[in-house]
């Protein structure tokens, strides 16, 4: 066996122009519907989630001390604890947005994939 020629191929594969298949339009067009509403999930969902910590910790004096910090930090917290119950159906509402904007190409891409065969 050759592993000089098996090495060319290998390297000429890399930079030989890839066709565009039905099954990975289907998975760019999925992609599409999914990572923005993943991206702003966990974005939100982490700034919440901090909210929610630094709230805590000022309505337990860890960080300030005074009345001032304890209702600061009851009124972060309470902002926090709204953010992180609201991002579920945030999510929801944009997956949703997304594949009403989508849908109907991958519902044709996937009766054309699943008619080939």
């Amino acid at each position: 066996m050759n592993t000089d020629k098996i090495y060319a191929e290998h390297i000429a594969n890399e930079y030989s122009k890839k066709e565009t298949t039905k099954v990975m339009q289907l998975k760019k067009l999925d992609s599409k519907v999914k990572t923005p509403a993943n991206i702003f999930a966990y974005t939100f969902g982490i700034i919440s989630t901090l909210l929610l910590g630094v709230g805590m910790c000022l309505a337990m004096e860890v960080i300030g001390a005074g009345i001032v910090a304890l209702i600061a930090g009851i009124i972060i917290g309470v902002v926090g604890i709204f953010g992180c119950s609201i991002n579920y159906y945030i999510y929801k509402k944009l997956i949703e947005k997304g594949k009403n904007k989508y849908g109907s190409d991958i519902m044709r891409l996937a009766k054309e994939i699943s008619d080939e065969e």
